[in-house]
């Protein structure tokens, strides 16, 4: 997965004007309350007979089967596969996702951006890293507390067989169901946030390329291992968002940032081998393996799981190889003797446009605007 070109996080600002119901301006500045209220009307159908049925498959994970207890070593009685409901519960949590979005820019970010007075650029990218922070610290706590509860850690063949293959826990199945929920209200973000359109693509990339992983790992039922190679992305991840805002807090931290580039190889060398491990020496099945099943012990699905994994982690890498290049290239031309030093902007650029990669070294120090 891409490391970050997600930029949709700048600062809304109140305006003293009421603008037109549903203009643009007024979506953006009430779309928090609108969407509560939508997710009010589900929690309401709650209380009424007629709409019960309807609200609980947008509130509650569907598809559960009760299995005996003999049958399973932990002694659970009830498991969960996936099915077309769940794309119901994945709407109703995309809402909520929207919501806690905006309340932590709100009573947060907000607050710290006018507090350290920051310039419009380095707005926008302490709302990122901090959105993104959040996220990334309560995944990590929650996926590592389902690894453990599933006894992971002391039996490692659990990432590629978890008998029965189809079936996954309430917690399992609950995190699967929040990941795909919020990559999914990064899309309606892109408007709330007023994303410029030259960023749009690259954040459709990055939020897409979540989505098509934590899916496949999803619909395979590798469940176990796709958890573990998502933590070790989400710890990269989170180690780069936190330099960013320590950065923003003070820019002497920039010297000590330098080594983040050393640990962000490292995660993508420990993920290949994992997944090239995992999937293509002992993923276990039965002896006539069937995907629809949930048994991808099957030539073709290796392949695709393989080839998708090492193919992203490939990507990813190139791209933070060519951004740190034309980074160091532009740095030798600015100090070169005999040429004369410009005043540029500090975002990193291509062909002119901003290049919307947020897996760069974080900007240089630049002088702040009083």
């Amino acid at each position: 997965m891409s490391t970050g070109e997600y930029r949709g996080m700048g600062l809304r600002k109140k305006s003293t004007r009421n603008p037109p119901v549903l203009s643009h301006e007024f979506m953006v500045q009430n779309h928090a309350d609108m969407v509560s209220c939508v997710g009010m009307f589900f929690v309401m159908g709650l209380l009424f007979e007629g709409t019960a049925e309807m609200s609980i498959v947008f509130l509650t994970l569907q598809h559960g089967v009760v299995v005996p207890a003999e049958e399973l070593p932990s002694g659970s009685r009830t498991l969960y596969h996936y099915g077309v409901k769940d794309l119901a519960t994945v709407f109703f949590y995309m809402l909520v996702a929207i919501i806690t979005h905006a309340t932590i820019q709100e009573y947060i970010l907000d607050k710290i951006s006018k507090r350290l007075q920051l310039t419009k650029g380095k707005q926008s990218k302490l709302n990122e890293a901090g959105q993104l922070s959040v996220f990334y610290i309560v995944s990590g706590i929650w996926g590592m507390s389902i690894l453990a509860s599933e006894n992971c850690f002391s039996n490692p063949t659990l990432l590629w067989k978890a008998p029965p293959h189809n079936m996954m826990t309430f917690q399992m199945k609950f995190f699967y169901i929040s990941q795909l929920a919020y990559w999914c209200h990064s899309f309606p973000e892109l408007y709330f946030q007023k994303v410029r359109k030259q960023d749009v693509p690259g954040q459709l990339i990055f939020i897409g390329l979540h989505l098509f992983h934590i899916g496949g790992a999803y619909l395979l039922s590798l469940n176990h291992l796709g958890l573990l190679l998502l933590l070790l992305h989400y710890s990269v991840e989170l180690l780069s968002n936190l330099c960013s805002l320590f950065y923003f807090g003070d820019e002497r931290y920039q010297k000590g940032l330098s080594l983040w580039p050393l640990v962000f190889i490292s995660g993508r060398l420990v993920t290949l081998i994992v997944s090239v491990i995992t999937v293509g020496l002992h993923l276990a099945g039965s002896q006539n393996p069937n995907i629809l099943s949930g048994n991808v012990n099957v030539l073709a699905a290796k392949i695709a799981v393989l080839s998708s994994s090492c193919s992203i982690q490939v990507y990813i890498t190139w791209t933070l190889t060519t951004v740190s290049l034309q980074r160091w290239l532009e740095d030798m031309t600015l100090h070169a003797p005999g040429r004369k030093r410009r005043s540029r902007s500090r975002k990193s650029t291509e062909n002119g446009v901003e290049n919307p990669n947020r897996i760069d070294s974080p900007p240089k120090k630049k002088e702040k605007v009083p």
